[in-house]
């Protein structure tokens, strides 16, 4: 019978998981067999122990730190409502350092508040846009048409900033 720890660990990898769209199946082939599926499963279950190795290994595959695998925190938060303002984190990851630096840590600190890893996308708040905006002195309709730009705010965005 698994204890509650393990149950609980277990909620966090499946919410985790789901958070980025995979399937069970999913982490298998994503991972090219690394990654089987009757195990991730029972590790979600809590029919399977994980050593700390695994489930550090785990983390790197998902991409969140191993802290937010363990009970204990806040539960990863579900994604709500469709946001105005989204970031796409996997454009925002092919951008030079020295251009998207600050917006790259701001998103992070944000998903690492909200434990949301679903690695494709990150909704912000106008606050949000308001504070990069001071960081990269720019108003927030000058910021929001630059990541158009760039390609990390979709062209919507610019409704969400005429709202200010």
């Amino acid at each position: 019978m698994p204890s509650e720890y393990a149950k609980s660990l277990g909620a966090r990898l499946r919410a985790i998981r789901t958070q980025q769209g995979l399937s069970l199946h999913g982490v298998e082939e994503k991972s090219r067999g690394r990654w089987k599926a009757v195990v991730v499963g029972s590790y979600e279950r809590g029919d399977r122990a994980v050593t700390v190795q695994k489930l550090a290994e785990l983390a790197d595959f998902y991409g969140v730190p191993v802290s937010e695998l363990l009970p204990g925190g806040a539960a990863p938060s579900p994604l709500g409502p469709t946001p105005k303002l989204v970031i796409d984190l996997e454009r925002l990851a092919q951008l030079p350092k020295e251009k998207a630096g600050a917006l790259a840590r701001y998103a992070a600190t944000i998903q690492s508040q909200r434990g949301d890893y679903n690695g494709k996308v990150l909704s912000i708040r106008q606050e949000d846009l308001r504070s990069l905006a001071v960081i990269y002195d720019k108003s927030p309709s000058e910021l929001t048409e630059e990541l158009i730009s760039w390609g990390v705010l979709d062209p919507e965005a610019r409704r969400a900033v005429e709202a200010f």
